[in-house]
């Protein structure tokens, strides 16, 4: 079968076409689509070119179908119909326009930032259903990648994602804390440092958490390896066995609303503090994306309200 179609029949072409086909009149399509006649005109003649067979004749100042034009209308209708219903099928395979939103976090944003998001998003899009899935960073990166998520919200200090292929939404900037057991007599005036802590039991994150880099980083620049007794998949199982007195570790500051009251949080001395960047990130061919385009302006909004109460 010779499927070499030529390259000026476009679906924007035959859509010219058929509404002419229905008005009869270039002026009437021309105002029916917002072009001009001139573009309409131009359509006509360069789809009839593409067929390589007269669709319509000149009767005065008007353009008559021809029986050519009637038979292709009869195709028109059914080509675009199934490629409508291939483009509504393919959007709801990839999770796309189905009215729902899967969204990866990390878990310490449940405490503050996914509600306030998620109440946002509501508003602006009341049936919008959210799916929330919560891992690690590098967890959730792996599921945008392979089309699992849709968007999520991790840090993104480490430099890994391209431009090309995600959008970034930067949400606010975190500070990295020692916690510690509340039974522990810290001097919480003072900035701590952790070369006075290389004799002290510590819980951590597993490998792939956005704290687990910082965590490494920050003993690296103290010069020695901290005693870990156990690593944990999330962080409120960490911050558990630091209140049960199984050791000391390293939070971000988001959690300190929370938890202050049960564990001390002591801000580290300044050869050690790390920042985390906590985004939303999505890919970038999905940029026009309507759902995820009001979750970008949800989460504008978010990080400007945390810029004004700052000040």
């Amino acid at each position: 079968m010779h499927n070499d179609i030529n390259q000026e029949i476009t679906f924007r072409k035959l859509s010219v076409f058929m509404m002419f086909m229905s008005k009869g009149n270039i002026a009437r399509t021309a105002e029916a689509l917002d072009l001009s006649s001139v573009s309409v005109h131009r359509a006509l003649h360069t789809l009839e070119e593409g067929i390589n067979c007269p669709l319509f004749i000149h009767k005065g100042r008007n353009l008559v179908p021809l029986p050519a034009a009637w038979t292709l209308l009869e195709y028109c209708r059914d080509v675009t119909a199934l490629m409508s219903k291939g483009i509504e099928e393919a959007r709801q395979v990839a999770g796309v326009g189905c009215g729902r939103l899967r969204l990866g976090t990390l878990y310490s944003l449940t405490l503050e930032t996914i509600p306030r998001l998620i109440m946002g998003m509501k508003l602006r899009r009341p049936a919008l259903e959210l799916d929330l899935t919560m891992g690690s960073n590098q967890m959730l990166l792996n599921m945008l990648e392979d089309d699992a998520l849709d968007a999520i919200l991790i840090a993104t200090d480490s430099g890994e994602l391209s431009d090309a292929s995600f959008d970034v939404i930067p949400l606010f900037q975190d500070h990295i804390f020692l916690a510690a057991p509340a039974g522990e007599k810290l001097d919480t005036t003072h900035e701590a440092d952790l070369r006075d802590y290389a004799d002290r039991d510590f819980v951590a994150l597993a490998e792939g958490f956005a704290t687990y880099t910082g965590f490494q980083e920050a003993f690296q620049v103290a010069g020695f390896d901290p005693r870990i007794v156990t690593r944990v998949n999330d962080i409120f199982s960490l911050i558990s066995l630091v209140q049960a007195g199984m050791g000391f570790s390293l939070i971000p500051g988001r959690m300190k609303k929370a938890y202050e009251n049960s564990v001390q949080l002591v801000r580290l001395a300044e050869p050690y503090q790390m920042r985390q960047r906590i985004s939303i990130v999505y890919s970038h061919r999905r940029e026009r994306d309507q759902d995820l385009l009001a979750l970008a302006a949800e989460g504008r909004m978010y990080a400007r309200s945390l810029t004004d109460s700052a000040v």
